[in-house]
């Protein structure tokens, strides 16, 4: 019997039929227990099948045989991949012990090759998380020499891995990419084991969405998910790839299946990659305008050491708390963050501030956004960008010259297939075209904008829309709620100048507002707008 379930779990572990062979194994080394080798297949298809404890302790007890007798390599290889799997799991004190152990069998036994270059690759990704990059990166060039001496490919994979994060926090993203690219190339031609695989995806595509190159994480993602539908029993999308997996469905649209992928990783997930999860628990309910629901998985995102912005001031702006949001956003902006962080929070900032008025501080938050498209080149940082600014000239009383950017920014966001922020430019082009007197084409884009809303479940969204679109009232003659607004004023005696201090608008667009009011009841002086004003009851 041991003998029969042995040879079906070496089977199964050809045929990478993962929860198959952990249970084969499992039950012959409750016969007879298993020797070294055996145990490290036992190890790698409970890691595969989302064991981790029961990996460990399989890899351990193949390390001691392996130790027992004698076979150094294999014992310093045991050891080092206990120790990488106990620091990703963030058990940084043995973690360090199993690596300790192992480098003291490297330099015991005079060993080099592979097993030497896998501790230099270690030591290269501590450097490297430890915001030394620098540092980091020589050590991986280090790791990547000796691959290629031990013929090694998963130290190849893991030294280019390494490697390409050194260069992307250096700011040095076209040689990042390329190193990226390589690793895939190894993952193409199925060259590497299983766990460095996986590794392989979910670090790249890590990459990737740090660097908001969002064609590289969904290529990525699809080739992954390929993979892991070819292995029976294997648990996908582990550590801060399920988190990615949930920020690309939602990016595409997909909120359902972005739901129940991030609530699966706030289960799954331990400190401090929980935190990422509740994070975007918290922007996937405020997108579905679920407000309680939001601000409850912002709290716990905080409470795990992740901070809750921007997503929390745009909830605050949702709720109507607009001041409360600027005052936030205002904080943010004399922080020092940078990257990726900034980026969001230059963006949600422009948001706010345009709310709150404050369009000297925007103007300079889009300043900074679109400088720092020069210096990335991300299609993404673009779009923001170009919605950034198209808003700020809105609010500006500049509607013409918003128009153009504001086209450029929806072509971006539909480039990249993302609709829902495209369906948010097309809210701001109504806008625009309802200050430029063309109310038609502006509904026509509020409906476009409401149909995208509708199909995503954006249920606050489309609420604005229906209260912009829906809002010209009975009695006003077709005028815009603007052009209400400005009538009345008018109607109360206010100059241009005081009215445009009022709305906040410059006196060019109170007095194009004034054009369309005349062209619209057939009047030609304010005389005669005060008239109908206070006939049709609107003051």
């Amino acid at each position: 019997m041991a003998d029969e379930a042995l040879s079906r779990g070496r089977e199964a572990f050809q045929d990478r039929a993962w929860e198959s062979c952990w249970s084969a194994l499992s039950d012959a080394d409750l016969t007879t227990p298993l020797d070294a080798d055996d145990l490290v297949l036992l190890s790698l298809s409970a890691y595969l099948s989302g064991r981790d404890q029961e990996s460990a302790d399989a890899l351990s007890r193949a390390f001691h045989s392996f130790e027992t007798a004698a076979r150094w390599r294999e014992a310093a290889r045991s050891a080092f991949w206990l120790a990488f799997m106990l620091l990703n799991a963030g058990e940084v004190s043995l973690g360090s012990g199993w690596a300790t152990r192992s480098q003291r069998l490297v330099e015991r036994h005079d060993l080099g090759g592979a097993e030497a270059g896998f501790l230099v690759s270690l030591e290269a990704h501590r450097l490297v998380s430890g915001d030394r990059p620098a540092d980091g990166l020589v050590l991986a060039e280090k790791a990547l020499s000796a691959s290629d001496e031990a013929d090694d490919p998963d130290l190849r994979a893991l030294a280019l891995l390494t490697a390409g994060h050194a260069l992307a926090r250096m700011n040095r993203v076209p040689e990042a990419l390329a190193r990226f690219d390589e690793v895939m190339v190894s993952v193409s031609a199925d060259e590497l084991t299983p766990t460095v695989t996986g590794l392989a995806y979910c670090s790249s595509i890590n990459a990737s969405m740090q660097l908001l190159d969002l064609a590289r994480a969904r290529q990525w993602t699809s080739a992954l998910t390929s993979w892991c539908d070819g292995q029976p029993g294997l648990v996908p999308y582990r550590g801060q790839c399920l988190v990615h997996r949930g920020q690309i469905l939602m990016l595409q649209g997909d909120w359902p299946d972005a739901l129940e992928q991030t609530r699966s990783a706030c289960d799954l997930l331990r400190e401090p990659l929980v935190a990422d999860a509740y994070y975007l628990l918290g922007e996937l309910h405020r997108v579905r305008g679920e407000h309680d629901a939001a601000e409850d998985a912002f709290r716990q995102a905080n409470s795990w050491g992740r901070r809750p912005e921007p997503g929390l001031v745009r909830l605050r702006l949702a709720q109507g708390r607009v001041d409360a949001a600027a005052t936030t956003v205002r904080r943010l902006l004399t922080e020092e963050t940078e990257g990726r962080g900034r980026a969001a929070v230059l963006a949600a900032g422009v948001e706010v501030l345009v709310e709150a008025r404050d369009l000297d501080l925007a103007r300079r938050a889009c300043e900074e956004l679109s400088d720092m498209v020069t210096t990335t080149g991300s299609p993404v940082l673009e779009a923001h960008a170009a919605q950034a600014t198209g808003a700020v000239l809105l609010a500006d009383g500049q509607p013409d010259q918003a128009l153009a950017v504001l086209r450029r920014a929806w072509r971006a966001w539909q480039d990249l297939e993302l609709p829902y922020d495209a369906a948010r430019v097309r809210v701001l082009l109504g806008r625009c075209l309802r200050e430029v007197g063309d109310e038609d084409s502006a509904l026509m884009e509020l409906d476009a904008a409401r149909w995208a809303f509708d199909r995503l479940g954006a249920v606050h969204d489309v609420a604005l829309v229906d209260a912009l679109a829906g809002s010209t009232a009975s009695g006003s003659g077709g005028l815009t709620p603007r052009e209400v607004d400005v009538i009345r004023l008018v109607a109360s005696g206010r100059t241009n100048r005081a009215v445009a201090h009022e709305l906040f608008l410059s006196e060019k667009t109170v007095a194009r507002h004034l054009s369309n009011i005349y062209a619209k009841l057939d009047i030609s002086s304010r005389a005669a707008a005060t008239a109908y004003a206070y006939d049709h009851g609107l003051v």
